[in-house]
């Protein structure tokens, strides 16, 4: 499938092997690096990665405009015409629905997913922030008030032809809802080709409580949740993962209601000493290249021979992965194999890198760990391989990517939680800092709120 690697000679000069050539590779494009700067045009790219001349925001508008102008019928049509051509006109899953699907599932199904759910439960409890506030000594109270949305909308990916169930997908999102206790959840996916939901969807959502489910997805779902529909009410905040034509309608419609994050192609960054092993590292970065054409699955090494046998082992790996055609362009296009001296050079490439997922497969990864600034959620060991952070452990899988980790955070139960600062200042601290208030008020030219303040202190 692919030609031998190139790998540079010990004691070469270090720097990105630009003579090479995909043709002379394996899985894997591979580098060795010698400083941030020589790293940096490898860096922008990965961060960047798109399909070529894919630009939806034209067509996801029309959309939108759409579903906001008919409202049902948009939703039926544009269902009709890209999951499923026999879908009728109802578009809320009946308990019927739920319930059959429930039979459907194993016991022993219904408990692992029911497990996970806990884990994820647990952790989630432990996000949950308190409202506060001080006293001053004037008798001024102040403070901040930490109240639940009032409504969420959460899409789930369909998969392809709608099988594929994304359980995790909606635990993840669901239970966090839940934990900050938002009063309305609404779960939208695309249907499959015989117009039902995934049983083993349902059945979670079953087992989460959740009733108010539709078949429905695409960017004209996005429109739904944040527009409102005759049978689909608007919601405060819309989460989950898309392809690229959702991620652009939460783009658009994020003026109207919160989001969560603009998801990009999932993304595996590996830092790996000589303690490392290699066929972990091989399944790890595999894990992620099948998600997508457009992930990617990189391995920072400071031991070269570790780097030989990960990039020998992505290609042998790849002839029985029964998604190798997806995990092997993934590669092709955006993984890397990449050599740098010391632990040192690996940290700064990965912070500045920020992924989604950052695996230490290193001797003492808890002394490694504090160096790591930016990371969507970091993987410590060899036992925790990322698929335990996705479906189990619990700790939130939706994750910033391309870079975003930089800034911004998992989905938590924050995602639903809004802010509200309070304040009842008293007689005494007003009439104390007046003067100051006013000086304040004038300088940036607003006297009508000096004044709004002086009238209350007797000072002129």
């Amino acid at each position: 499938m692919f030609r031998h690697p190139i790998f540079l000679p010990t004691g070469a000069e270090y720097g990105i092997l630009a003579e090479t050539t995909k043709e002379d590779l394996m899985a894997c494009y591979q580098y060795a690096f010698d400083s941030l700067e020589a790293a940096s045009s490898f860096i922008e790219r990965i961060k960047k990665r798109s399909a070529p001349g894919q630009d939806p925001a034209g067509d996801v508008r029309a959309m939108l405009e759409d579903v906001r102008a008919r409202g049902d019928a948009a939703l039926v049509d544009y269902t009709r015409k890209f999951d499923c051509p026999s879908f009728g006109s109802v578009l809320r899953v009946t308990d019927k629905e739920a319930e059959r699907a429930m039979a459907k599932v194993s016991t022993a199904d219904l408990r692992i997913i029911t497990d996970a759910a806990a884990n994820i439960r647990h952790f989630h409890e432990e996000q949950k922030d308190r409202s506060w506030f001080m006293t001053r000594q004037d008798g001024s109270i102040f403070g901040q008030r930490i109240l639940p949305v009032d409504s969420a909308g959460l899409y789930v990916p369909g998969g392809k032809g709608g099988s594929t169930p994304l359980i995790s997908s909606l635990l993840m999102q669901a239970i966090p809802a839940q934990v900050a206790g938002v009063r309305r959840v609404a779960l939208v996916s695309p249907p499959s080709e015989d117009g039902s939901l995934n049983p083993y969807l349902l059945a979670a959502a079953y087992l989460l409580d959740i009733t108010e489910i539709y078949k429905v997805g695409g960017p004209w779902a996005i429109g739904a949740l944040a527009y409102g529909t005759q049978s689909i009410l608007p919601v405060e905040v819309i989460t989950g993962p898309g392809n690229v034509f959702v991620t652009e309608a939460k783009r658009q419609v994020r003026d109207v209601v919160g989001i969560d994050m603009l998801a990009g192609p999932s993304e595996i960054l590996v830092l790996a000493d000589a303690s490392a092993n290699a066929d972990y590292i091989v399944a790890d970065m595999l894990s992620q290249a099948e998600h997508d054409r457009l992930a990617s699955a990189v391995l920072i090494a400071t031991d070269r021979f570790v780097a030989e046998k990960v990039a020998k082992g992505l290609d042998e790996a790849l002839e029985t992965l029964p998604r190798r055609d997806i995990a092997g362009k993934s590669l092709e296009d955006w993984g890397a194999v990449i050599t740098v001296k010391t632990m040192k050079l690996a940290l700064e490439i990965a912070n500045a890198i920020a992924p989604e997922h950052m695996e230490l497969l290193v001797r003492s990864p808890w002394n490694i760990m504090p160096q790591v600034k930016n990371a969507g959620a970091v993987f410590l060991g060899p036992w925790s391989p990322e698929p335990v952070g996705d479906y189990f452990a619990g700790p939130n899988h939706v994750l910033p990517t391309q870079g975003t980790a930089r800034f911004a955070s998992a989905l938590s139960v924050q995602t639903f939680c809004k802010r509200t600062s309070i304040l009842s200042a008293s007689e005494e601290f007003t009439k104390t800092n007046a003067g100051a208030i006013a000086s304040l008020a004038r300088l940036e030219g607003l006297e009508a709120h000096a004044r709004s303040v002086l009238l209350r202190s007797e000072i002129g």
